[in-house]
């Protein structure tokens, strides 16, 4: 199921004295987020205003509207970010937290595999986790020939596992 409100970093501390604080970001890079005008507190119920931002090391510096000192700076500390679906500049519609807990099917013969529980960065390609009603885990290389489909608004997605992939297979 899509969220219309996604999670997109952490206010972790204030920078300096003016009311600028300092963002862990969740996105692939600090620059998806120094490109957003808009962000929201409190799971989207909350609209905030970015009036500027930048990179400092791995983290972003961010001027938000209404801020202006320290103090309320200080207040925002351990406040997550998010982002409104509809504010994506890339506009490619797919995030990690779509994946999260969609049910995973063989695209032959409709066995159920369980939910995409994790999705595992590699240097070639992602990697999913995928855990079954037992609890136990199994890892899915995230390529072409593996995943045949994904339906975020069905909440579903078909594989067709390499052989051996599965230890329960022939």
């Amino acid at each position: 199921m899509r969220k219309q409100y996604l999670e997109c970093g952490k206010i972790v501390s204030t920078h300096g004295i003016k009311g600028e604080v300092k963002v862990q970001h969740w996105c692939d890079s600090s620059d998806y987020l120094i490109g957003l005008e808009n962000l929201y507190l409190d799971k989207g119920e909350r609209p905030i205003t970015i009036k500027s931002a930048r990179t400092n090391k791995s983290m972003v510096i961010m001027k938000i509207s209404g801020i202006d000192d320290m103090d309320a700076a200080a207040a925002l500390r351990g406040k997550v970010l998010y982002m409104n679906r509809d504010d994506d500049p890339d506009d490619d519609g797919v995030f990690l937290q779509d994946l999260m807990g969609i049910g995973v099917t063989d695209a032959d013969t409709g066995k159920g595999y369980g939910t995409l529980t994790d999705v595992f960065h590699t240097g070639a390609n992602d990697v999913y986790e995928i855990t079954d009603d037992d609890g136990k885990k199994r890892l899915v290389p995230a390529i072409p020939d593996v995943v045949i489909m994904i339906d975020i608004d069905r909440g579903r997605m078909t594989i067709r596992p390499l052989k051996g992939l599965f230890d329960d297979e022939d």
